[in-house]
């Protein structure tokens, strides 16, 4: 077998959901299996998947066993020559997984990771970053990053978004390599509950002389903020994280212990204080479809058919619904990074089950509509 995806799911089931239907429709035509592994949801992901995808393999874990385990126990299940660990709250591209199989250089790779934008289209710059070292965990902390490249390479910013290339750290959300390759560096350390997970995989793939890639001509979305609720667990779990991650790579002394418990904290409250970005009214909703669709979203609706059909207009605030029925989601991914925009949002239409899907920008827990 080519390929094996492993979609770690905890509570997110109508995103798992659109994240199955997208891999489903990048693997046609391909030696490919898919893996759900769910971490002990209280929601109906389990009974979703067995209803809507009985002949996809779904491996239910009697507890929240974290990103770690859950990930390493579906790569022992897995068959696929490659692994991708993939998050649930992500939308691939129909060429996703064909042009990462078609690339010379992942025979020599180690993580191949790819451009990932939010729900709005705009570009997530963690999907490449550098060793988080003490002096760049402090550029990073105090946003010295957004000064001068000089302090950019948390962010790996000797490469721009579109251009691929060499860089140390990749993010869990979607990681691409071979399973020998997770096999032989132990996969995701289990001592490590979340957040440095991916950095640590990255960093000990490169200590077995292996080289990650940032590969940009693939985008995907990562809704982001669904699947990470920034709360008192998350401010605890990331300060952990990272002590985890400098004491089993980094020389111990009081002075590091003491400047990472008190960055890793107040990065930490940074994050969970960041105020969320304000989503205007919606003036109009354009819905595209080729299909006799009618949407109740009490408001004023223009259906379109054809993408060249759209006008943007700074004047009103604008949700577009996609019905991904009609539209490849690459199609879909390239609308969006093509017009993102400060009034305009986005929003996915699941036919098969009646609901709309999306978030309004990287922080945003998220919006599922039911019909």
């Amino acid at each position: 077998m080519q390929l094996s995806v492993i979609i770690l799911n905890y509570n997110v089931r109508y995103f798992l959901e659109q994240c199955v239907r997208s891999v489903q429709k990048a693997l046609e035509n391909m030696d490919a299996e898919i893996i759900v592994v769910d971490n002990n949801s209280s929601d109906d992901s389990c009974l979703m998947m067995k209803q809507l995808f009985p002949n996809i393999k779904l491996i239910e874990n009697k507890e929240n066993v974290g990103f770690p385990k859950g990930n390493n126990i579906a790569v022992q299940e897995s068959k696929g020559e490659y692994i991708c660990i993939l998050n649930p709250d992500t939308v691939v591209a129909e060429d996703t997984f064909k042009k990462l199989l078609t690339k010379s250089y992942q025979l020599s790779a180690g993580i191949i990771g790819c451009k990932l934008i939010d729900g709005t289209g705009n570009f997530l710059p963690e999907s490449k970053r550098g060793v988080p070292t003490p002096w760049v965990a402090f550029t990073k902390i105090f946003g010295l990053y957004k000064i001068s490249k000089i302090f950019g390479k948390y962010y790996a910013q000797h490469l721009s978004e579109n251009q691929s290339g060499k860089v140390a750290i990749l993010v869990g959300a979607f990681m691409f390599m071979k399973r020998d390759l997770y096999i032989k560096v132990g996969g995701f350390d289990e001592n490590c509950f979340m957040y440095s997970d991916d950095i640590d995989l990255s960093y000990m793939i490169q200590k077995l002389g292996k080289e990650n890639f940032y590969f940009h001509e693939t985008s995907v979305i990562h809704y982001k903020g669904e699947s990470t609720v920034r709360d008192a667990n998350y401010l605890n779990h990331f300060r952990e994280a990272m002590q985890f991650f400098y004491k089993k790579h980094f020389k111990k002394s009081w002075f590091f212990d003491k400047f990472l418990q008190i960055g890793s904290l107040l990065f930490a409250i940074i994050k969970q204080k960041q105020p969320q970005k304000l989503v205007s009214k919606i003036d109009k909703y354009i819905v595209f479809s080729k299909n006799n669709i009618h949407l109740n979203l009490n408001k004023q609706i223009e259906y379109l058919t054809d993408f060249e059909q759209f006008t943007a207009c700074k004047n009103i605030n604008i949700e577009v619904v996609f019905d991904t029925n009609s539209f490849s989601f690459a199609e879909i991914i390239h609308f969006m990074e093509k017009h993102k925009s400060k009034n305009i949002t986005f929003k996915n239409y699941i036919s098969q089950s009646n609901y709309v899907i999306g978030s309004n920008n990287s922080t945003d827990r998220g919006e599922v509509l039911l019909f």
